[in-house]
């Protein structure tokens, strides 16, 4: 059976399409599916960047906004969970709190992130977020020209 999904994560807005299944009949043993390593910033942004705020993206990822303080700009980044190896529906954007015209995206099909994306905002509140195989996280109006704890 096929459901829509609405949940607040962490402040975010998570909105999803699952599915779910049911064991019917068989052998009545079922094998737990191998644990994935949880989604890491790991510099994608590049030299200078540090990571400034999260959003985790349950059973599947996390978006991470990165700051670099030398050139006043925000990077965003969509990772998947674990080693992937098919292709999924990835997004990242930013933009300028409420500013549509600067808006900087990238979506598509990807084995392992989106992004980055960039945007020079020193100052200013962006609104960010991304998206994996249908799942959609956003925050608005954060990181107004201060560091954020990580995660926050």
């Amino acid at each position: 059976m096929k459901r829509a999904v609405r949940a607040r994560v962490a402040g975010a807005t998570l909105l999803a399409a699952t599915t779910v299944t049911a064991l019917v009949a068989g052998t009545g043993t079922s094998a737990a599916a191998p644990a994935r390593a949880t989604a890491a910033y790991n510099k994608e942004c590049g030299a200078g960047y540090t990571q400034v705020n999260q959003i985790p993206i349950p059973g599947r990822g996390a978006v991470f906004l990165a700051y670099n303080s030398a050139n006043g700009k925000n990077c965003v980044v969509t990772k998947r969970d674990g080693a992937s190896g098919s292709k999924l529906w990835v997004g990242s954007w930013i933009q300028r709190d409420k500013d549509l015209k600067s808006k900087q995206e990238q979506y598509g099909f990807f084995t392992s992130y989106a992004g980055p994306v960039y945007l020079e905002a020193k100052g200013k509140c962006v609104d960010w977020g991304g998206e994996i195989d249908g799942y959609v996280v956003a925050r608005y109006k954060t990181n107004c020209g201060t560091l954020a704890p990580a995660g926050r």
